[in-house]
């Protein structure tokens, strides 16, 4: 006689049923019992596909009120042939485990060289039924083990092919480990050849889409023009008004502080003059145009870039860069020195209102040494340094938007870096002007 298989039986550890222990299979005949998709109570009901229980769709028949039974796997080994059959119900709602996990523990220690799967008294069953054959067959799989699931009915077996038909995108998931501190300067380091490359590249196109504009040959729009004016211009001055204001404050608060110890408290207004117009006023503006302007541009145009409208303008044949950048930087860099030097006039007011409110200076004689601390060379290093930092600012919110990665994130993560770039930006601008300035004695 033959000897007889060994047989593994899984279920459930809470809900097990004494009928539905399985006994010893002799041989291979087990495998041609009729297979039944339905409920055991009624082996003869068709198969009901696509039924709604509780926001999941089950197949098999539904008894209204019935208690699902626990799902069941039972391991049959015969001279390598591993039989693995299913039974109860397999329902995401039941509180019983998944016997998978055992089963698969004793396939692996049987030394198995084929899987058959095959339904025994299988009950309702929804995507928990698919998710532990697919546990298997992707163990066999890994093993190259055949695996054969052609016992199951066939809208089980079209949607296990249609779930091993796209294998898993491992790369989609998420790392778990974390980047060393070393690692990470290293990717930082090796990143900035290419990220000065691409940042010199973006500025070539922005400089030829500048001469095609003073050619006429340009898709850039007047009225697109005229809109970002508006936006660098008009929308800012409340902002720009607030922030000048309260520095003309701390300038006189914090000159008076030391011309008093001197009897010179009058030199206040010039010193105020001084500042906000040939550095203060242009540094002050150009930071709240990086932090307000640069980020909208940035977020604007990364919006854009994740909607794919830069693509589509594209394929239009309409270049993103004289489209889109040309008339924001136009804007901006045109804009700028008008609003340092409304910068500085509400700094000047800020320390009249410093000088004459609260010091009880003469406001005659606080005009008068303003005056006298004013000068027009000091008016066009500020204008100059205006006008840069605006480049500054504009160029680099567009080249962070149109940079951006393809995701919510990406649009966050370059508006960030377009701050932070432009404010880095304008530091950079102000000490290699300010050397400038100085070798030609201006």
């Amino acid at each position: 006689m033959p000897p007889e298989p060994h047989t593994t039986e899984a279920a459930s550890p809470d809900n097990a049923r004494p009928d539905a222990v399985a006994s010893s299979v002799a041989s291979a005949p087990a495998a041609s019992a009729p297979v039944s998709s339905a409920s055991p109570a009624a082996p003869s009901a068709p198969v009901t596909a696509g039924a709604v229980t509780a926001g999941t769709v089950t197949a098999g028949t539904v008894t209204a009120g019935a208690a699902p039974s626990p799902p069941r796997m039972r391991l049959a080994l015969d001279r390598g042939l591993a039989r693995i059959f299913f039974g109860g119900d397999w329902v995401l709602k039941g509180d019983a485990p998944s016997p998978a996990a055992a089963v698969m523990d004793a396939l692996k220690a049987g030394g198995a060289s084929a899987i058959e799967l095959v339904p025994e008294g299988l009950g309702r069953w929804d995507t928990s039924l698919l998710a532990a054959v697919m546990r298997l067959t992707a163990f066999a799989r890994g093993k190259n083990i055949p695996c054969s699931a052609d016992a199951f009915p066939p809208g089980f077996r079209r949607l296990l092919a249609l779930a091993l038909a796209v294998p898993p995108n491992e790369g989609a998931r998420r790392s778990s480990g974390r980047a060393g501190f070393l690692e990470s300067l290293g990717a930082l380091v090796l990143a900035v050849p290419a990220t000065c490359r691409s940042m010199l590249e973006f500025i070539g196109e922005t400089a030829v889409g500048f001469a095609r504009f003073f050619l006429g040959r340009s898709v850039c729009r007047r009225r697109d023009i005229s809109l970002q004016f508006q936006e660098c211009g008009a929308e800012a001055l409340p902002i720009v008004s607030l922030i000048s204001l309260l520095v003309g404050f701390i300038l006189a608060f914090v000159g008076v502080v030391q011309l008093r110890m001197f009897g010179a408290q009058i030199y206040v207004s010039s010193l105020v003059a001084v500042g906000m117009t040939r550095i203060m006023g242009a540094i002050m503006t150009g930071i709240i145009m990086a932090g307000r302007t640069g980020a909208s541009f940035a977020a604007v145009l990364g919006t854009m870039q994740v909607n794919e409208e830069i693509d589509a303008l594209a394929t239009q044949g309409l270049p993103p860069v004289e489209f889109l950048v040309l008339p924001r930087v136009i804007a901006l860099s045109l804009m700028t020195p008008l609003l340092v030097l409304y910068a500085d006039f509400m700094g000047i007011i800020g320390g009249f209102i410093v000088g004459v409110g609260m010091l009880g200076l003469d406001p005659a004689e606080y005009f008068t040494f303003t005056r006298m601390g004013f000068g027009l060379s000091n008016l066009w290093v500020g204008l100059a340094h205006g006008f840069v930092f605006g480049c500054v600012v504009a160029v680099t919110g567009c080249y962070q938007g149109l940079r951006c990665g393809r995701s919510a994130a990406a649009v966050g993560t370059a508006t960030t870096a377009a701050v932070v770039f432009s404010i880095v930006g304008i530091v950079i601008a102000t000490a290699i002007l300010t050397f400038l300035f100085n070798i030609v004695g201006i």
